[in-house]
């Protein structure tokens, strides 16, 4: 008989890597800068605000790449969230404030859901380790929650995202290091 070997590689795994952590650098720093009273930080937090956006798009076409092998509705719907998420965000422009933003709120919800068919996706089919995937799949289903409450009028969301945005953190890592080599070796 044959032996074959049936690598898991996650297409771009570095480049997704990479972007997720700039995403939050860009988001993070950005938002502190557009809430400036000072035009100029003003327009350079606008400017990393757009870059977030075209940032999460990217991901979201680059992870499609490995998900639609597995499930092409996963890779489908984790696109929508990350174009909704980018079009969203890309627009607290016209209302000049993100803080109290109901289209934040909105997009961050649909980030949560969106993500979680994701990470079991990743789990299912053992593209990342099992603890990864089920760490992401609870971290984004409590981000949902939170910010569910943001729409009840429980503040709520910044006390539940940090479960989430740690597993950001360390899926960039992860994938940055260990994405792009082979994940499961299977003989046939």
């Amino acid at each position: 008989m044959k032996e074959k070997s049936s690598a898991i590689i996650i297409f771009n795994a570095r480049t997704i890597g990479t972007f997720f952590l700039l995403a939050f650098l860009a988001y993070g720093l950005g938002r502190q800068l557009f809430e400036s009273t000072n035009d100029p930080k003003k327009y350079l937090g606008a400017l990393l605000i757009i870059a977030n956006s075209v940032i999460v798009l990217f991901i979201g076409i680059l992870l499609k790449k490995t998900l639609k092998l597995y499930n092409p509705l996963v890779g489908n719907i984790y696109l929508f969230t990350r174009i909704f998420e980018a079009l969203v965000l890309s627009t607290i422009f016209i209302n000049e404030t993100v803080s109290d933003d109901l289209e934040y709120v909105i997009a961050m919800l649909i980030l949560g859901i969106g993500s979680i068919p994701m990470c079991l996706t990743l789990y299912k089919h053992k593209i990342s380790p099992a603890w990864l995937a089920i760490w992401g799949a609870i971290g984004y289903a409590v981000f949902a929650f939170g910010f569910l409450m943001e729409l009840f009028g429980k503040e709520w969301s910044m006390y539940l995202l940090g479960l989430g945005g740690l597993w950001e953190i360390s899926f960039a890592f992860w994938l940055i290091v260990r994405g792009s080599k082979n994940v499961k070796q299977t003989t046939y």
